[in-house]
């Protein structure tokens, strides 16, 4: 049996595209959800000789399940970027771990199959906001500017797709987006096929995201700023995008976007200033529901009564690193 973990954002779907286009398998299981339910190994249950393949999610949060099933028998092939400590050193486990703010695991899965499927990395890479990698990369296969914007586009579209506080909340759940993509070779048949999902995943995005433009911080300097959405569910679904968005506008500043929990308390979405890509990961690590990459991260549930803090603690992190 072959099992398939990974994001149900852009990097973790066009990682798997990309690696199934280039090891096809006649079935495997699909195991995602949310962008922010990343410890899907918990879900997996697979014995010996059995290999698991693991896209985008943190090995940290995983490494119990991942040394269970290990322990089972079972091969895993584990590609991510971010953070990681204590990798197992287990015969049956092949880990490319890259922390790099400037990679992202399609880009990594890109390296590992030598450039054959590019377009969906760069897809990834711009969904990621990884904006300068996916530039050289698409320059490696010499797109116009059209065809770079293209990209873009869905890169975006597939990484606001993944954002919400339950599958419900998506216009397309993420087993059944990657299901549909992985049928094109390229990402260009994808968009130009008028009968695929894209115009409806790109009509979700600019409807969403034009409900931002009124949007004030809470608290901001000229370090951070931080942006309280209502409780909607376009709010929901855009506070990945909408700290992309951010960060893209001004580069010397961090950013964290609060959307309500569905229980109590906040989702946090954390940005670090595109001029100083460094710091998100450790600072959301430092709560009980927080982890991600150098670049990005976020905090499942941050209670009301540790929100001073955290923006201390933002402010903090970012106001010492400059």
């Amino acid at each position: 049996m072959n099992v398939d973990v990974f994001n149900g954002d852009a990097d973790g779907i066009c990682a798997l595209i990309q690696y199934r286009l280039a090891y096809p398998v006649e079935e495997a299981m699909l195991i995602t959800g949310v962008k922010r339910d990343i410890q899907l190994l918990k879900k997996v249950k697979a014995g010996q000789g059995e290999l698991i393949t693991v896209f985008d999610i943190s090995m940290t949060k995983n490494r119990d399940d991942l040394q269970r099933l290990l322990s089972d028998g079972a091969r895993v092939f584990y590609v991510d970027h971010h953070l990681a400590n204590d990798i197992p050193d287990h015969p049956k486990l092949e880990a490319i771990i890259d922390t790099s703010p400037s990679t992202c695991t399609s880009l990594l899965v890109d390296d590992y199959l030598k450039g054959k499927y590019r377009e969906w990395a760069i897809v990834a890479a711009f969904g990621d906001n990884i904006t300068k990698s996916a530039i050289k990369a698409a320059q490696s296969l010499s797109f116009s500017e059209e065809q770079v914007e293209l990209l873009k586009k869905l890169g975006v579209s597939i990484n606001y797709n993944g954002y919400g506080s339950s599958l419900e909340d998506l216009h397309f759940k993420p087993a059944e987006l990657y299901q549909e993509m992985s049928q094109y070779i390229s990402p260009f048949d994808f968009i130009a096929n008028t009968e695929s999902c894209y115009q409806q995943l790109q009509a979700g995005y600019d409807n969403d995201i034009a409900e931002t433009k009124n949007l004030q911080a809470c608290y901001s300097n000229q370090n951070i700023a931080v942006y309280k959405l209502p409780d909607a569910l376009w709010a929901r679904r855009v506070s990945g995008v909408l700290g992309n968005q951010l960060a893209n506008q001004y580069p010397e500043r961090a950013h964290a976007i609060l959307s309500h929990h569905p229980e109590s308390g906040y989702v946090v979405s954390v940005r670090a200033p595109l001029n100083n890509l460094n710091y998100a990961g450790e600072l959301c690590a430092q709560f009980a529901t927080g982890g991600g990459r150098k670049g990005a991260a976020g905090i499942n549930q941050l209670a009301e009564n540790e929100l001073d803090n955290f923006i201390s603690l933002l402010n903090q992190t970012y106001k010492i690193s400059q």
